[in-house]
Formats: C-alpha cells, structure tokens, sequence
C-alpha cells in the first residue's frame, strides 16, 4: 500500500536536490505532484521521470516570491488534479557568505524573501485549499543553522531559515482545528548541488562532514524520506514540531 495514494502535493524548489527527491518520492507513493522551479528543462526533466515510473506530474515554472506562481500552483493542483493535501514549501537559497556587517540590503532582501517570504505566499494559497480537502499537511524546509547551530558568514540565511520555524508553529496552531498541520523538516549537510556550492573545496567538504556525528553528508533520498514521514498518515498527531535530520551535527563534539 502507498503511504500517498489519492492525495495532491506541491513541492517548490524541485528542480535539484531534496526537492527534485521528494517530488519523486511523492509521486512514488501515490501521490500526485504539481512542481515548480525557475528552470523550465530541469522540471521537464523530473516530470519525465516521474511519468516514466508511473507517476503523475505536472510543472509550472517561476520565481518563488512571486505571489502569482504561489496562486497559479494552488489553481493547477485544484483545477488538474482535484484539490490539495500536501505541501512541501522546500525551495531556498544560501547566498554568499558575508559578515553581518557587510550584508547589503539587497542581498539581506534576496534571500528573506526567498527563503521565509515565499512559504508565507505558498502557505496563504495552500492553507484554504487544504481546508476544503478536511485537513492537509505543509512542510516547510528549514536548517539546522540558525535554530541548534550558527555558521559564519550566514546571518541572513540563519535568520529567514529561523523564521520559517516561527511561521510554522503559528500555523499549526492556528489551523490544527481544521485537520491542518504545519511541521519543519531541519537538514543537516546534504550532497545537493547547493550544498556542493557552500563547501565547494575537497577540504571544505570533509570538514563539513565532520561536523556530523556520523561524519557524512545526507544523500538527497534521505531527507526526502523524512519529508515523506510528515506528508503521510504516519506523523498524523505530529505537527508544530522541528524535525532535525542532520546525522548528528546537533550533538557532535568530536
């Protein structure tokens, strides 16, 4: 039995990395997924690839803080599939890394609205969608940066990522009496092409692994999974909660 079937997801940031994962996840558990990206090939590619394992697909391509793209997502998966149960408000960006006092406005304005701005607009549209459906659940990727552990040069990215858990909770609050509920999912290091942009050096990386008590990165299939854990009916009494899938980062100290 698919831990998904007859259920409507939206997965943002699914052209690469956990989003790319979880969307094929997803769908090979029954569910079916509207995507979204800026890169048009990338989500036709992922879409063909979830149709070539018997999935159902569809793409709709745009930039995350449009509050447009956060509609015209809810409208394609109501009006192409019937309604909405699940969203994974997973796209992010990590920027430069600079000083806090050398952040400029518009760097600090890129990523909050990238990464807190844009699972604000997904969650207007998603929550009464969600609602008509009985219930539903949103997931939202935060870090462990900014909630059990701080890296220099990471202040805004800290910052929009620790908002999100704040935005989380009062969403499960405020909707758990209309079967809603809102949960953050809390990597630690994952081999994911933005991951690989951050610690871009073979000595950048193995640090970065050390970090972890269990001294790897995460595959992308791994958070994935846990994604799949709170979108399914096996997380059904857990909501308002941080999910921190980080191999140990949170407690290493050798």
């Amino acid at each position: 039995m698919h831990q998904l079937t007859g259920k409507v997801a939206i997965v943002t940031g699914a052209s690469s990395g956990i989003g790319y994962e979880t969307a094929r996840l997803f769908a090979r558990e029954g569910a079916k997924v509207v995507v979204t990206a800026r890169r048009q090939s990338e989500l036709n590619a992922l879409v063909a690839d979830i149709e070539r394992d018997g999935g159902e697909a569809v793409a709709v391509a745009g930039d995350v803080r449009d509050e447009q793209l956060a509609r015209a997502l809810v409208e394609t998966a109501v009006g192409r599939f019937g309604g909405l149960d699940i969203a994974f408000n997973n796209a992010g960006m990590t920027g430069e890394a600079t000083p806090v006092c050398d952040i400029c406005i518009d760097t600090w304005q890129a990523i909050v609205d990238t990464n807190l701005t844009s699972a604000f607009l997904g969650a207007k549209y998603q929550l009464p969608a969600m609602i008509k459906r009985g219930g539903g659940s949103l997931i939202f990727t935060s870090t462990i940066v900014g909630s059990t552990v701080g890296f220099p040069g990471m202040g805004a990215y800290a910052a929009s990522k620790a908002g999100l858990i704040g935005l989380m909770q009062v969403i499960a609050v405020e909707y758990g009496t209309h079967g809603i509920r809102a949960n953050a999912l809390l990597p630690g290091g994952t081999d994911t092409p933005m991951g690989r942009a951050s610690a871009n050096t073979p000595e950048a990386r193995a640090f970065v692994e050390g970090l972890h008590a269990l001294k790897r990165l995460a595959l992308p299939e791994e958070i994935a999974r846990s994604a799949l854990y709170l979108a399914s009916d096996a997380s059904s009494f857990t909501t308002g909660s941080n999910l921190i899938v980080d191999g140990g980062n949170s407690v290493n100290r050798t």
